[in-house]
């Protein structure tokens, strides 16, 4: 487990400014609804120094134990192979279950349930960081308030508009503006600080320890609103592939946690001087005459963190591609150079479709806060447990002891943060609840169904050693040119090659048997991706592995082989593909329920080709189809 370092310092700045602009988008528009939820929420609480003074405690150890000790300390050291994200935590934890199926299951269902709640956060992000932005134009003109809707529905529409042209020329504008947001935070937060100093003792945990002695069901229940600070703290882990570890760290220790305490203290210091600030207690720090341009930079910010999860959302998709959990989509990179730079028109979609109904239905920021925290917390409950699993398997000794110490103590916090956001389930916390449940059940099925169409295919294959034997010593017609059996085990016989000599009874000059695998690491070096075996005179076997966050092609894989085996020369005009396609039927005895094994043929129906996904030259396509009882 180790992540790329670099030592320029030029190229590390540029890193930590490309950090700023992507990875604390969430967290850092945070400020805009948090401070005001914990009392315009659905809890009575009197607004007076004490309970001010509580609320800022609960919120400064809550980003310094669970962002800067859990996840910039503790989590950001469990990379795979430099890429972080709970799909990655959860292929190392895999590897402490290579011989116990039974454990293999539990942490899979951890690690998919974990990204199945992240589509939740992708949809409640958008809608809750601009119209939180955009509620403030009620502070410059009452008389722009009806526009609020339809401006964030049309900011929406836009954002997602574009997103099929790339993130790369938008991705250089997200550092400076994001770092221009910063600054903005913590001059604001200073200015009002200033007026009332004394909100600094509050970094005094006792301050939130008397709050909870003082009122502890009350303080217990506004953990659902506190936790908000903590939004968008999974892509500290999900981005370190992109930035690396050194990056994100000095990002968050050197500029935005001071920027967010500084801010946070100088809205508490205002509630404590101006209560009626309360209606907005983030626009209320600037001056009225700053209001505007107020409004014009956190509309900014907000549009940059909603692409900021977008574009987690994708990976996450694509990831869950790669290692099984999702049927082949059709997945775009849109930038030639950075390959975590993806467009998948189906996610996008859904995506827009459900942000544009959340705004509709629940029309403000505040009423959006009931329905966000869930999905969060229990991300983050499932993302320690996974720790748990991955420092047991790499750590030994009183190292591997601490290490658990001190993941059960920040359990008890994500815990204690989960527990509180049940309370809101009824108030909209159901939502992202049971999308993350549709998501989880169509990922299961897909995987489960996989597993038993694998199973199905098995039954009565060939040894293929075996088989290419009696083919050389007895062998068909042969014609002209190359072909190419992709299969999925490398040691059976391929249907498609025995529907091939079934129907046809011919067999080409060359045959290759195309294998490609999908590892559980992000990359593959390409001096290992392929291996290649002379299985005979004419015969040979090709195994091809690719990273969960590659994108498998064939004609790449092709041109490899011919650079390791000369006499395969793989003419497009002359090269055949042959491919199997299942139709699933309900078996005499199924061995899935009736829905899953429709919603599994559904889902297969749907997805996208095999041509298409492995890039395939669709015209020398050969399908041999079969039917296959489930």
């Amino acid at each position: 487990m180790s992540t790329p370092q670099t030592h320029d310092p030029k190229k590390l700045a540029g890193l930590v400014v490309g950090a700023i602009g992507v990875v604390y988008g969430d967290i850092g528009t945070s400020p805009l609804y948090t401070l005001k939820e914990c009392f315009n929420g659905h809890v009575q609480l009197d607004l007076n120094p004490f309970n001010v003074m509580g609320i800022l405690s609960l919120i400064f150890w809550g980003l310094m134990l669970v962002v800067s000790l859990k996840y910039v300390a503790v989590i950001l050291q469990a990379d795979n192979r430099g890429e972080g994200g709970i799909l990655a935590l959860m292929a190392l934890a895999l590897r402490s279950a290579t011989d116990n199926k039974h454990k293999a299951f539990k942490l899979a269902v951890l690690g998919i349930f974990g990204a199945a709640l992240f589509s939740g956060e992708s949809i409640i992000t958008p809608a809750i960081s601009v119209l939180s932005a955009l509620e403030g134009i009620s502070l410059v003109s009452h008389t722009l308030e009806p526009y609020i809707l339809p401006v964030a529905i049309m900011i929406m529409v836009a954002l997602f508009a574009m997103q099929s042209r790339g993130t790369a020329l938008v991705g250089k504008l997200f550092g400076p503006i994001m770092v221009t947001w910063f600054v903005v935070l913590a001059v604001l937060g200073v200015i009002n600080i200033i007026k009332a100093p004394q909100v600094l003792a509050s970094i005094n945990p006792m301050y939130a320890i008397g709050f909870f002695m003082a009122h502890p069901w009350v303080a217990f229940v506004l953990l659902g609103a506190v936790v908000l600070c903590l939004t968008g703290v999974e892509a500290l882990y999900a981005d370190m592939g992109h930035f690396g570890r050194p990056a994100i760290r000095y990002a968050w220790f050197v500029l935005v946690l001071p920027a967010l305490l500084l801010n946070y203290y100088g809205q508490g210091a205002l509630l404590i001087t101006t209560p009626e600030a309360i209606k907005n207690p983030f626009y209320f720090l600037a001056p009225s005459w700053a209001h505007l341009p107020l409004v014009v930079l956190s509309t900014m910010a907000t549009v940059i963190a909603s692409q900021a999860v977008i574009s987690g959302a994708f990976s996450v998709a694509n990831q869950a591609v790669q290692l099984g959990f999702c049927p082949r989509m059709d997945i775009q990179h849109t930038s030639e150079r950075e390959m975590g730079q993806i467009y998948i028109p189906g996610i996008n979609w859904f995506l827009l479709l459900s942000v544009i109904i959340l705004i509709l239905a629940f029309r403000t920021s505040s009423n959006l806060a009931a329905a966000y925290g869930f999905a969060v917390t229990c991300t983050m409950v499932m993302t320690t447990l996974l720790a748990f699993v991955v420092a047991g398997h790499y750590f030994k000794g009183s190292k591997k002891w601490a290490y658990w110490c001190l993941l059960a103590f920040l359990l008890i916090i994500d815990l204690a943060f989960f527990s509180a956001n049940i309370l809101k389930l009824h108030e909209g916390g159901w939502f992202p609840l049971a999308l993350g449940l549709v998501a989880f059940t169509l990922m299961m099925t897909w995987k489960r169904g996989r597993e038993l169409l694998a199973t199905k295919l098995r039954e009565g294959e060939m040894p293929l050693a075996g088989f290419v034997e009696s083919l050389e010593s007895s062998p068909p017609q042969r014609v002209e040119g190359l072909s190419i059996f992709m299969t999925a085990n490398s040691d059976t016989v391929p249907h498609a090659l025995l529907h091939n000599l079934k129907h046809n009874k011919v067999l080409h000059e060359q045959v290759v048997f195309l294998t490609i695998r999908t590892d559980d690491v992000p990359f593959v070096p390409s001096r290992e991706r392929v291996v290649v075996r002379k299985m005979g005179e004419s015969f040979y076997q090709v195994i091809a592995t690719f990273g969960f966050k590659e994108e498998p092609s064939v004609p790449q894989v092709l041109q490899q082989v011919t650079q390791l085996q000369p006499e395969l020369e793989f003419d497009e005009m002359n090269s055949s593909f042959f491919l199997s396609r299942e139709t699933i039927v309900e078996g005499k005895y199924p061995s899935m329920s009736w829905w899953r094994r429709r919603l599994f043929s559904l889902m297969s129906r749907n997805a996208t080709r095999v041509t298409n996904f492995f890039k395939i030259p669709p015209n020398r396509v050969v399908e041999m189809g079969m039917q296959v009882e489930l």
